[in-house]
């Protein structure tokens, strides 16, 4: 790691990259989703869980 590069990131820096990488372009219809779109969906809550662990824990 570049130290003279690296940069510490506060906890609200961190939570804005976490929120500005779930916001993505994507259209959604729950009417259309099937059994392996809503276990994806709950895969994704829950990893979103971790990585915001992850980031508290640092802080």
């Amino acid at each position: 790691m570049d130290r003279e590069n690296s940069k510490i990131f506060s906890k609200t820096e961190k939570m804005k990259m976490l929120y500005e990488a779930k916001a993505e372009d994507v259209e959604f219809s729950a009417a259309e989703a099937d059994q392996d779109d809503i276990e994806a969906m709950d895969r994704s809550r829950e990893a979103d869980k971790r990585q915001l662990g992850e980031i508290m824990k640092k802080e």
